[in-house]
């Protein structure tokens, strides 16, 4: 029984999906349907949590919009995710971004770089 379970995750899991990482500004192309014709929208934000894994796998993307924050859930797998772009590379020490809901005005859409201290 586990064999075909296995066989159908691996029939709908994508191969060319561009790998990304938590604190990178993204442009997600989502394919949206409105009556008989289907076109591309982009979703563009940082991501702020990564989770799960195989078929089950999502990732969060936070941005503001007139001044208020939206939060989107996309399964990596989905068929409706066309393309996920990395624009920009972030570096965090976390695995979740959640203190970014608190933050207000561009603070809520930059992850700052961490400097390193050497030690002479």
């Amino acid at each position: 029984m586990s064999n075909i379970i296995d066989k159908i995750d691996a029939e709908q899991i994508k191969k060319d999906v561009s790998p990304f990482r938590i604190g990178d500004t993204v442009k997600v192309h989502t394919r949206v349907i409105e009556g008989d014709k289907e076109r591309i929208q982009i979703f563009a934000g940082i991501i702020i949590s990564h989770k799960g894994c195989g078929l089950n796998e999502a990732f969060t993307v936070r941005k503001i919009s007139y001044g208020e924050g939206v939060e989107r859930v996309f399964p990596v797998h989905s068929p409706k995710v066309a393309q996920i772009e990395v624009t920009k590379s972030g570096r965090v020490r976390r695995a979740r971004l959640h203190y970014l809901r608190g933050r207000k005005g561009k603070q809520a859409i930059t992850v700052k770089d961490v400097a390193r201290v050497v030690a002479a």
